[in-house]
């Protein structure tokens, strides 16, 4: 029998030690929760760096260069003919690996090529498509829902939505360590506000009884769980979209209420989609496209709506003036003269 301790192997029989190297996706997985990235983020970089070792025989990445990244990264794209966004993911995660983790920078790496993803428009509803789509939408799904459209948020970032980031009063949201891990503020739109009060007080009865079955924790972001060991238990720390059962932390063990999964609000739009009659593909993503383009129909600048999605360049948020006023770039058919 033998247990881990630290690098070394503590042998049961004898008590002698032996140097056992740690597994290379350990350190990987360890060094990502060093740096607070995601589990998503976690599982996704591991995934790629195993499939990138796996296509090389089995080779230690610090035996590979330039040639096999490039091979990998092209295979993707002509065998597996992967978008360029999952392209540049797996990039991402090979840059990870060996900045990170292996400690190596590689001038070559600034040199591989990063697939470009081809300039689609974004799709975006009309008001009185938003009005129809919402219509089919009703219980808890509602509020996070039109949150979407009315506050400009990421499908995440709206799931994520902690209590004490809500201000009633001001009727604004703060969004914690959005993309790019800054915090912006966007509006509570008052036709959300009293559900969306309504929803934090279920959370409240929710949370009372958690605590008092010897629950009522939540994953605290970064090292806020070793410097306030109360917050998680404290109901502003409290996911305002909370999960309907307990669930088991994947890295740490422990019993928490998590949030509402993500896929349940995305099929919900997909029906009401279908129910509303809508013929765009919608997406949650999309009414974030629409609240931006209304913005801009209503008269807002670009420099505002930009704060508001979050857009590190205005460049991005540029895109959605393609349906300004009429038709492409607002232009007027000569026909309609």
């Amino acid at each position: 029998m033998a247990y881990r301790q630290k690098d070394r192997v503590v042998s049961g029989v004898g008590g002698g030690l032996e140097d056992k190297p740690v597994r290379l996706l350990d350190q990987v997985k360890a060094r990502c929760r060093r740096l607070n990235y995601s589990v998503r983020t976690e599982r996704a970089y591991a995934g790629w760096i195993r499939r990138f070792v796996l296509a090389n025989g089995k080779r230690h990445p610090r035996e590979l260069g330039a040639h096999e990244v490039e091979k990998f990264l092209t295979d993707l794209a002509v065998r597996g003919d992967v978008a360029a966004s999952t392209q540049n993911q797996a990039l991402s995660a090979l840059l990870f690996l060996y900045r990170e983790v292996l400690g190596l920078d590689l001038p070559w790496m600034e040199n591989v090529t990063r697939a470009k993803r081809p300039q689609r428009l974004p799709v975006v509803l009309s008001r009185a498509e938003v009005e129809r789509l919402l219509t089919m939408i009703d219980g808890e799904i509602w509020p996070m829902a039109a949150l979407l459209y009315g506050s400009g948020m990421r499908l995440m970032e709206c799931v994520r939505l902690r209590v004490k980031d809500v201000d009633f009063e001001r009727r604004q949201i703060t969004v914690r360590d959005g993309k790019g891990a800054k915090d912006r503020q966007v509006p509570l739109p008052d036709s959300v506000r009293d559900r969306l009060k309504t929803v934090v007080e279920r959370v409240r009865i929710l949370h009372v009884q958690d605590v008092a079955e010897g629950q009522g924790a939540v994953w605290l972001p970064h090292a806020l769980s070793r410097k306030y060991p109360n917050a998680e238990r404290e109901f502003a720390w409290q996911y305002v979209f909370p999960a309907r059962s307990l669930s088991v932390d994947p890295r740490s063990g422990a019993i928490r209420r998590h949030h509402v999964d993500e896929a349940i609000l995305q099929r919900a739009i997909k029906r009401a989609r279908m129910r509303a009659g809508i013929d765009k593909l919608v997406t949650p993503h999309v009414l974030r496209h629409s609240f931006a383009t209304h913005l801009l129909e209503f008269g807002a600048d670009l420099r505002t709506i930009q704060a508001l999605l979050g857009h590190k360049d205005v460049a991005t948020t540029q895109i959605y003036t393609h349906v300004l006023n009429r038709g492409a770039g607002g232009v007027l058919s000569p026909l309609d003269r």
